[in-house]
């Protein structure tokens, strides 16, 4: 928590001189000055971000202590402060804005403030003694922000991006049902939004089943390739400023934390410099979403009352003015959550084509619109399933009066195989021959 009162204040030091800080914060004069920097630019940094860089915290703290570089107190200190930011706790610390220059950098230091203070309560002290735990020489020991940010950023996107796969697997599940529920049920097909063969409303379900379930496997195979870390490359890759052996220490302790099939990546000063993966987790992301938003677009055109052939559920009013008037609200909602995701894409592709040589300066972008659209990809899944998909039902009798309707250009269709183009044509009365 913030203790002090506003009157009571401490004075925290880095190269620029001393900054005022209340008394009792856990954060110190890197945050502060952060947030003055970056005020309220993008939001707060995403909390999976915030315990994925506490869990590898703790693990770098575990490894230091095993190499003999961190003493039995202070890392005892470290590692239960990390544990409480990594469960929750302390959140309110944590003052810098997503978006911030330093390639994650006053995140770290923000971090490694609130640890450091939250040590030195721990060990019968007052926040803000650094000659008993600093947040650097201490909390930041074997550590950069360029091994732990991106590592922490692609543990908390293999978390998330779990849940996406599961969301999808679930749309995918929940449309396939309704692919044997409606196999019986006879509609003209339509191609350009013109009538041409027939075809069962369920082969159209299942058509969205199949595409749905690609994006399922696309977003798995891509969010795998997360697991290899740079961790314990330090600012570089190359390891300068880390205990030999810290990198498969921390690495192994990590894993230990989070449960996770992580691995060291082959060449840290590549995992250091390039963010390819996140930028393919974000570009099968985006392809999810374009073929949500057209699943989603033609459940709305099929349930209008120019087609009718299925209802969607109703949810909801859908007038201020005109009493009854009910909307595809939730057809709607995933189109425009799809379209926020492939916007996201955009702002993570810049970002990732943007670093320049050993270190790319864009990760808190990055990080800010890849974890938000995991997050937002989810949600709007899992609600479009359970609030529209799985309440569909089919109007059998409006779809057979439609296939009625046609019946004389699915006709001439059906002739063209036996009479040929131009003898079908002018039976579904036309004589034009292309």
């Amino acid at each position: 928590m913030l203790g002090g009162e506003a009157d009571s204040l401490r004075h925290d030091r880095d190269l620029l001189g001393p900054v005022p800080v209340p008394s009792g914060a856990y954060y110190g004069v890197h945050a502060l000055r952060a947030r003055a920097n970056f005020p309220g630019l993008g939001g707060p940094v995403h909390p999976q971000l915030i315990r994925a860089m506490a869990e590898v915290k703790r693990a770098g703290i575990r490894a230091s202590l095993e190499e003999g570089r961190l003493d039995r107190g202070r890392a005892w200190a470290l590692d239960r402060a990390a544990a409480e930011v990594a469960t929750g706790h302390h959140g309110e610390s944590f003052i810098v804005d997503a978006l911030q220059g330093g390639a994650g950098t006053s995140s770290h230091l923000n971090l490694n403030e609130v640890l450091a203070n939250r040590a030195c309560e721990l060990l019968g002290s007052r926040p803000g003694d650094y000659r008993l735990v600093h947040p650097v020489d201490h909390a930041g020991l074997d550590q950069s922000t360029n091994d732990v940010f991106p590592t922490a950023l692609r543990v908390a996107a293999m978390r998330l991006a779990h849940r996406v796969v599961e969301s999808l697997a679930g749309l995918a599940a929940a449309l396939g049902e309704k692919e044997i529920e409606f196999a019986g049920v006879l509609k003209p097909a339509r191609t350009e939004l013109q009538a041409a063969v027939p075809v069962s409303l369920g082969r159209e379900f299942g058509a969205f089943a199949r595409v749905t379930g690609r994006d399922r496997d696309r977003v798995a195979a891509a969010a795998g390739w997360l697991g290899r870390v740079n961790l314990g490359g330090t600012a570089v890759g190359t390891g300068l400023g880390a205990a030999p052996g810290h990198r498969r220490r921390s690495l192994a302790a990590l894993c230990s934390l989070t449960g996770l099939p992580l691995a060291g990546v082959e060449d840290p000063v590549d995992g250091t410099q390039n963010v390819d993966a996140f930028l393919e987790l974000s570009s099968s992301l985006k392809l999810a979403a374009a073929d949500l938003a057209k699943i989603a677009q033609d459940l709305r055109l099929l349930s209008c009352p120019g087609f009718g052939e299925i209802e969607l559920p109703p949810l909801q009013a859908g007038s201020s003015i005109m009493p009854g008037k009910v909307n595809p609200v939730m057809t709607e909602m995933m189109a425009q959550v799809a379209y926020q995701v492939i916007g996201a894409d955009l702002a993570v592709t810049l970002g990732a084509q943007a670093g320049q040589l050993e270190l790319n300066a864009m990760l808190p972008l990055i990080a800010h619109n890849l974890l938000g659209a995991l997050d937002l990809m989810a949600a709007g899944v899992e609600a479009f399933t359970d609030r529209c998909v799985r309440g569909i039902r089919a109007d059998a009798g409006r779809c057979a009066q439609l296939l009625r309707a046609s019946r004389d250009d699915l006709q001439a269709t059906l002739a063209a195989a036996h009479i040929g183009y131009a003898a079908a044509s002018r039976m579904a009365g036309s004589d034009q021959t292309v």
